[in-house]
């Protein structure tokens, strides 16, 4: 008796494993059937949406709402980062060449890790010409460390992760005073297939830094948002 009624939980724990590891593999069969389909404004709407949908009132969520004239146009999937921002930012080195303002930058890059930063920094060697970039990561690089370049330097393009970012302007480091665009690296996937929306971490920070000050701004029309 002893020896069956040991080996049904195990039965059921080895069933369990099972069962997990089909739901897995089907997410990820879903994932990859699916046409990848470029971001629209619509997309980040509904999100925001969906996000404060449950927690705030009419007004609060009306103020969240941002107009097609917030937006750049959008990535339809045939852009490298550069080209990409060569079509958004037509003016960009006129732009450069009138930032002065230490602890800002002209341009924020927002994405889903430190290795995606690094990869999209490497993309912007053909636009950004002279300009400078800073990372806005925090793998193997202190909060202080960023402070310091950000007081001391001038930069131009800052590329990092949502969390980060948003520290950073928490710790009145980083100002927008002199932000003109802010990029989310929206349509590109990891190797589980999820776009930087689809993580859960990710997703609240960025939405958060979104709602911190950014929808503000767009709304005031000093910041334009890109979806790429």
């Amino acid at each position: 008796p002893t020896e069956c009624f040991l080996s049904q939980p195990e039965e059921k724990q080895e069933s369990t494993v099972k069962a997990k590891k089909r739901k897995k593999k089907k997410i990820s069969d879903i994932l990859e059937k699916s046409a990848p389909k470029p971001g629209v404004p619509a997309d980040l709407q509904n999100l925001l949406s969906q996000h404060f949908g449950e927690n705030r009132s009419v007004i609060e969520i009306e103020e969240l709402k941002l107009s097609d004239s917030c937006f750049l146009p959008a990535n339809d999937l045939t852009h490298s980062f550069s080209s990409y921002l060569k079509e958004v930012c037509p003016k960009w080195a006129k732009l450069c060449k009138n930032h002065k303002e230490k602890k800002s930058v002209v341009m924020l890059v927002i994405c889903s890790s430190a290795l995606r930063s690094l990869e999209l920094i490497k993309s912007t060697t053909a636009f950004k010409g002279d300009c400078r970039v800073l990372k806005l990561f925090a793998k193997h690089i202190k909060i202080k460390e960023q402070l310091n370049m950000l007081e001391k330097g001038v930069f131009h393009i800052g590329v990092g992760t949502p969390g980060r970012v948003k520290a950073l302007l928490e710790q009145d480091g980083l100002c927008l005073d002199s932000t003109k665009y802010m990029i989310l690296d929206w349509n590109w996937r990891d190797q589980k297939l999820r776009r930087m929306m689809d993580i859960p971490e990710i997703k609240k920070e960025t939405i958060d830094l979104l709602e911190m000050s950014i929808i503000k701004l767009c709304r005031e029309g000093s910041v334009k948002l890109g979806l790429f």
